[in-house]
């Protein structure tokens, strides 16, 4: 009976049941997530950590490498590395989820409602988003905070944010656009599904992976984009500290001191690669094209 249904090409009805198999995430990817929570820790509760002010100037200590007592080595100004490392994580963490969470908060609402309705608000939309894309964002975001001062990490947070909008409303678009067309939602359209069901039931748990997957790389992209300002002077003034901020200040003492930028510049590095590689990984999980039967 099963050759006859094999010859016939009709599946087996065990196989019509059988889950999609997908590779796994492997340990590198956890070990990439352990590393963010740690970061992620770090920047939300440094105060409570028993760390040493990473304001405080030590005079005593100028330019220790590492040791017991200062785990990175000190600074110019006698300042504990490793503290400000986890102080400055706080910048880097806050501008790059607080811009996403602006870009995504507007974008991506536009985005699946201009590709669910089409007609003349996605062609309005789109017309002014890709208006938008045409100017460079990195400029824009420069010109801006050149001339908004005093500047904050409020401000800088909201400039960034407002830059990413039009890149995740094109992500967010694209991807409504390829899930409308499948089968599962013209059924329920066929069904007499109500605009709100589609959208939310249908649409957006299928638009959730692309979603999270972007979401991450926009957070290393802008946290990157972020260490540049701060290589520009446009970031949070010093002695706050953040991982741009220590890469540029160490500029003119790298022959007296390498460590102050080679931590720093590895904490950024770190961090970067992680929310690539995890974003990469959530998108090759999700992604239906490379699931293996």
């Amino acid at each position: 009976m099963t050759n006859l249904a094999n010859d016939f090409g009709v599946a087996e009805p065990e196989l019509l049941d059988r889950p999609e198999k997908r590779g796994r995430l492997g340990i590198l990817f956890w070990v990439c997530v352990a590393w963010l929570g740690i970061n992620i820790f770090g920047a939300i509760f440094a105060n409570v950590l028993p760390l040493p002010n990473p304001l405080a100037n030590n005079y005593s200590a100028i330019n220790f490498g590492p040791s017991l007592h200062h785990l990175l080595g000190t600074d110019e100004l006698g300042r504990d590395i490793f503290s400000r490392i986890v102080y400055g994580s706080r910048i880097s963490v806050s501008v790059g989820f607080g811009a996403m969470l602006i870009g995504f908060g507007v974008g991506a609402p536009l985005g699946m409602l201009a590709a669910y309705r089409r007609g003349l608000f996605d062609q309005i939309v789109t017309t002014l988003m890709y208006v938008f894309l045409a100017f460079p964002a990195i400029i824009a975001v420069i010109a801006v905070l050149s001339f908004w001062t005093p500047r904050s990490l409020l401000k800088i947070i909201l400039v960034i944010g407002i830059a990413s909008i039009p890149l995740v409303y094109r992500v967010i678009r694209a991807a409504t656009l390829s899930m409308g067309s499948r089968d599962f939602v013209i059924a329920a359209k066929v069904q007499g599904a109500t605009d709100r069901r589609i959208i939310f039931r249908e649409l957006l748990p299928n638009i959730a992976p692309v979603g999270i997957s972007f979401l991450l790389i926009g957070i290393a992209t802008v946290v990157t984009l972020e260490g540049a300002l701060a290589f520009l002077g446009l970031s949070i003034n010093p002695p706050q500290p953040s991982w741009g901020n220590m890469i540029n200040e160490s500029r003119t003492l790298l022959s007296q001191n390498i460590w102050i930028a080679i931590f720093p510049a590895l904490a950024l590095c770190l961090f970067l690669l992680s929310l690539n590689y995890i974003g990469d990984r959530l998108r090759s999980y999700f992604d239906v094209s490379e699931v293996k039967l």
